[in-house]
């Protein structure tokens, strides 16, 4: 029996053991994957005890995720570039994490508009937080030539953009209209628009017809800025493809098998968001 986790605080909401029992089931594996509730200040003597409790190794949801980061032994680039660890698993005894995130969103992205990267020179991200972290050093990865980041906040969306100063802008949030004019692809990395939270009120008018429109929320299914974006015949791409990628590399570490994001994958979450 292969044990896996996620952990948090609170950790009831997540969704991650719909997707690797979804997997678990597909591939016959006797194995078993469920939520960890860990308090705060805990999560580096819950890492070290892993093997101990018959873990292989977790997940990791907020609020830990900068915790377990400085819990590891050792790290991706893409945990580097966030600051923050999402998947963990054991090596001889070491604790290795990463962040894959990135890799959700830019598989995501792949499935929804193949060969983005050969049309998007231009990127706005909304947002300033740790996923906006992430999709800008997936962005840089695949060659974006400039991304503005556009934040209420200006010190946090300096903060990142001071790591790449060639390549990264920033807006505040009152300048994003015009930005869209020039922009190839929109990204919202902020919770607004998710189902209790306020809505993006971001309009559409100046984007240009071409530009591809993403949305990392994924509850509700298809947020208002995606239907709007529809509505307006622009290429959109959902957040819940993101969140069942960024599952699939800790998958593959501890039950040693690399599974696909399949409709029926998504089906079977979505019915699931469908009814809360």
């Amino acid at each position: 029996m292969i044990r896996a986790c996620c952990i948090g605080w609170p950790v009831t909401h997540v969704r991650s053991p719909l997707i690797h029992g979804f997997w678990l089931k597909e591939h016959a594996i006797r194995g078993e994957y469920g939520p960890e509730a860990v308090e705060p200040g805990q999560v580096d003597a819950f890492l070290r005890s892993l093997a101990d409790r018959g873990y292989a190794g977790c997940n990791v949801t907020i609020p830990h995720k900068e915790a377990a980061f400085a819990a590891m032994d050792e790290v991706d680039p893409g945990a580097v570039a966030v600051g923050a660890v999402n998947t963990v698993w054991l090596d001889g005894g070491r604790l290795i994490g990463m962040n894959s995130d990135v890799i959700g969103f830019l598989k995501n992205l792949d499935d929804h508009v193949p060969n983005w990267e050969r049309e998007v020179r231009h990127a706005v991200v909304l947002g300033a937080g740790g996923a906006a972290r992430g999709i800008v050093h997936g962005l840089l990865s695949r060659g974006v030539e400039t991304i503005t980041v556009a934040n209420r906040s200006l010190s946090k969306a300096e903060a990142i953009a001071a790591s790449h100063p060639s390549s990264l802008r920033v807006a505040d949030w009152a300048s994003v209209p015009a930005l869209l004019a020039d922009a190839d692809l929109l990204v919202n990395t902020t919770s607004l628009g998710m189902k209790g939270q306020p809505p993006l009120d971001l309009p559409l008018d100046t984007l240009k017809p071409t530009a591809i429109v993403s949305d990392i929320v994924y509850v509700p299914l298809v947020t208002d800025l995606l239907a709007r974006a529809e509505a307006r015949g622009h290429r959109t791409v959902e957040g819940l493809g993101m969140l069942l990628h960024q599952a699939v590399p800790g998958f593959e570490k501890w039950f040693g098998i690399t599974p696909k994001v399949t409709r029926g994958l998504w089906e079977h979450v979505a019915a699931d968001i469908r009814g809360t």
